[in-house]
This record gives C-alpha cells, structure tokens and sequence, in this order.
C-alpha cells in the first residue's frame, strides 16, 4: 500500500511489513483497521494454557508488523485478558492501535454470566478503562445479545448508557457481537443507525459460510463488518476445539479428521482456515485468537504470503473429501438451551 495508516508510528513501527498490511476503513466509524485483527480471548484459561509473558510478546510482534486492531472482553478470563493487554500496551505509543472491548458478557457462572443493564454496562466501561490504562476505548460492542431476556433491554438499557458515555469521551464508537445472524439483524434493526459495527464469529469458516448471505444488510446500515473467528474457536485447528466447545459432536469428529489428516501431511490446519477466511469481501478486518509469536506469524503468513502449493492440494483434499461428511455446520441454540437451562436450574 502507498499511504500508511494513521496509526503507524515511525520507529516502533516495522514500516515494510506495515506497506505490506491491508488497511480497511471500519465502516463509518472513520478508523483504517488492518485486515488482520489480534482477538485476546485466549489471554485466560478459555483455550487452555496461557503464558502472560509470551501472550504480551505477541501483542509487541503483531504491533510491529502492521496489526492495529485489538479485541478484548470482560469475560475473556473475567478480566484477565484486558490485564494482560494492558501491561502490554503500556510501552507502546496510543497512537499505534485502536482497541475494542465490550460489555454485558462477564462470568462463567449463569447467574452472573450475562448483564445489560444500565448500571452493570457503565461500571464494566469504567473497569475496561482502568485495566487496560486508557483514557477512552475505540469502540465498546454489546456482547452476545442473543442472551437478553429480550432485546428492548440492549435498545433501552445498554444501548443509551454507551452513548451517554460516547457523549463523555470515554468511548468512540458503538458495536453489537452475536452468534445467530438473524439476532443481529433484528437487533440492528430496532436501532436504526446507532450502532457504528456488527461483529459475527464462526460464521465464515472452512465449515460454514452464513455471514455471506447477511453482509448486503449490514453494508446497506453501513455498518463496520468485523469477522471473527475463522477457525471456529479452535475447532479448526490441528490442535483441535476445548472440552467446552458448542459444536456437535459429529462435526467435532469430522473437524478432528481434517485436523489428522494436515498432521499427517505437516500442515497447520489454522493456515488452512485463517487463508480461507479472509478471502471474503466486505469485512474490514479479520480477527483472529492469538497467544503466541508463534501463531501471530502463521496467521500473518496467510495473508502476506499465501498458500504453498502443499498446503493448497491439502485444502483442496479437505474441501472436496472430508468437511462435505459434516451435517451440522452450525451449533446455533446450543448455547442459549444451556443458558436457560442452567438459569432454571438455579432459580428452582
């Protein structure tokens, strides 16, 4: 690219690798994010082990090399991952990144798992402050709406919170996250342009292609499209998904045969997938869990340079001949059965 982006910074920067990026303007927010984007939900014990020390190394190489776009939450670890990012950030220039979190999503427990309210919303945004050691965020997204009782709570509640405290400075732009894409249309729809992006996860992979169908709706709203998690939280990988994981227990099985089979060949199946997807158009940046230098370079690998032509016959292998076997390319309700379920439990 010619112009360098507003958030490159001579000297920290590695100006080569930033000419490299691919810098895409987040709908109307005004921001230029990289097409490659840091997620940090693997800062805590999410996707199993977590060493801070190499988790801030990687945030440090990704900077460098052109990322500017970072995504946390409060409940990535209750808190951890925003520590954790932001004792990295400390030494690095405000100017070189632009950081999202989010709100309403918090602990691991049902009871205490989800909150829109007004109150909890501004108290999380002051908390997100403090541990990432910001004087405003980039942008605040309402996490997961699919869980509110209902969405006038988002519309009435949370919603107008955030943009009392866009209105103080202490955040610049507003977002909505979810997992089922017709929650996020509706969501969308109820507040007719007060929401700045839409974030969708595992909606683009290898396994599953839905996102494409909805991306006309959200670039008609003028929305900034960030896409998240191409490789299915982990499902997509050759290390393969968490005891945790939403998906069926069939699709967990196929997904583990893709991932022996690029073992078997030397292949990182996450390349696979991080290549994948970001062949889309219409999303500004791609965003992706990331721990280790070592998997920052993979995922830059994908998109600096490509496929080799192993890894393109292996691809092609899995296209053809083995994700075709899955019958459940979603695991849409899976998540909201338990919630409600492990809410009733309580309650009784």
């Amino acid at each position: 690219m010619d112009q360098l982006p507003a958030t490159f910074v001579k000297g920290f920067h590695d100006e080569e690798s930033v000419r490299k990026m691919q810098y895409n303007l987040l709908g109307k927010t005004g921001l230029r994010v990289s097409k490659i984007g840091f997620g940090t939900a693997p800062f805590s014990a999410l996707f199993g082990k977590f060493e801070e020390t190499e988790g801030i190394r990687a945030v440090h190489l990704a900077l460098r090399k052109g990322i500017n776009y970072l995504d946390t939450a409060p409940f990535y670890g209750q808190g951890r991952s925003e520590e954790v990012l932001g004792k990295a950030l400390k030494v690095v220039p405000r100017q070189a990144y632009y950081v999202a979190t989010k709100v309403g999503r918090y602990e691991q427990d049902y009871e205490n798992m989800f909150d829109y309210s007004a109150q909890k919303t501004r108290e999380s945004v002051e908390k997100s402050l403090k541990l990432l050691g910001m004087g405003y965020l980039d942008l605040v997204q309402i996490h997961d709406v699919e869980f509110a009782s209902h969405l006038s709570v988002i519309w009435n509640e949370t919603l107008p919170t955030l943009e009392k405290m866009r209105d103080e400075g202490k955040l610049r732009c507003i977002g909505i996250t979810g997992y089922p894409l017709d929650v996020l249309k509706k969501g969308i729809t109820g507040a007719p342009e007060r929401f700045d992006t839409v974030l969708s996860y595992s909606r683009y992979t290898l396994i599953d292609d839905s996102l494409a169908e909805y991306l006309p709706f959200f670039e008609k709203n003028n929305l900034g499209i960030v896409c998240a998690a191409g490789h299915a939280m982990g499902m997509l990988t050759n290390a393969g998904p968490q005891s945790w994981h939403p998906a069926h227990e069939h699709t967990k099985q196929i997904c583990w045969e893709a991932s022996e089979y690029c073992k078997q060949q030397g292949v990182e199946l996450g390349k696979l997938a991080m290549y994948h997807f970001i062949q889309l158009d219409g999303p500004a940046t791609f965003l992706a869990g990331i721990q280790t230098e070592h998997l920052v370079n993979i995922n830059l690998e994908a998109f600096f340079s490509g496929l080799t032509e192993k890894e393109r016959n292996v691809l092609n292998y899995l296209e053809k001949s083995v994700f075709p076997k899955i019958e459940h390319s979603n695991w849409e309700g899976v998540e909201l059965q338990r919630y409600w379920e492990g809410i009733n439990s309580v309650e009784i």
